[in-house]
């Protein structure tokens, strides 16, 4: 062993006595360690962020739908009327409401074989006081035992006076119409959705093109 080494041993002992501080100051230097982890351990916990609430989402406003306008449909009143002319009308309005814009029937007219309870169809043309014999554009067909409706031209309640026809498929059958731009033939009454081979061979005398 060095004799360096040996000389630091010795002096290291011989002043080991003052070094010690005994038991009372083992136990103060103890403590103070103790407080010292306690503080430190505080003051990490008082440094952690704190998560603040969220606010709370505020309401989408939904927009109030704005009422959609009524449709409406226009005619043309003639013949023996008041104010003859041509009326914007509420969807859904019968040939009643036609006349009685158009100011009624003239003095002394009648309204004679028009169906003043039918519902109005858009660009028809209602004559007021026609012959009896002789129908008027946009009416009823007047004998559908026997007439023959020509299918790009007839209008939906004129459809529905076919055998076996209703609302619904006179719709269809305009329908198609419109986005076919009109029938070619007979037998494109068998594309309307409704319309069978039985409904089809009750249709083809009835109608033409």
């Amino acid at each position: 062993m060095p004799p360096t080494f040996q000389a630091f041993r010795a002096a290291l002992a011989s002043k080991a006595p003052a070094l010690d501080p005994g038991r009372p100051g083992l136990r103060v230097l103890l403590a103070v360690a103790l407080l010292a982890a306690a503080v430190a351990a505080f003051f990490l916990w008082r440094s952690q962020p704190s998560p603040e609430p969220l606010p709370p989402p505020t309401p989408i406003a939904r927009p109030t739908p704005s009422p959609s306008p009524q449709t409406k449909l226009t005619v043309h009143v003639t013949g023996k009327i008041r104010k003859p002319g041509v009326y914007l009308l509420p969807s859904g309005s019968r040939v009643t409401d036609a006349v009685k814009a158009a100011g009624g029937v003239s003095r002394g007219a009648s309204t004679g074989s028009l169906n003043l309870a039918r519902r109005l169809i858009d660009g028809e043309q209602i004559v007021v006081g026609a012959p009896a014999g002789q129908a008027a554009p946009g009416a009823p067909l007047t004998d559908p035992a026997t007439a023959v409706l020509d299918l790009n031209s007839a209008t939906t309640d004129q459809l529905e006076q076919l055998p076996g026809v209703g609302e619904v498929l006179a719709g269809r059958i305009v329908e198609f119409r419109t986005s076919h731009g009109g029938f070619t033939a007979i037998e494109q009454l068998r594309e309307v959705s409704g319309i069978g081979p039985r409904k089809y061979d009750e249709l083809k005398a009835k109608v033409r093109v």
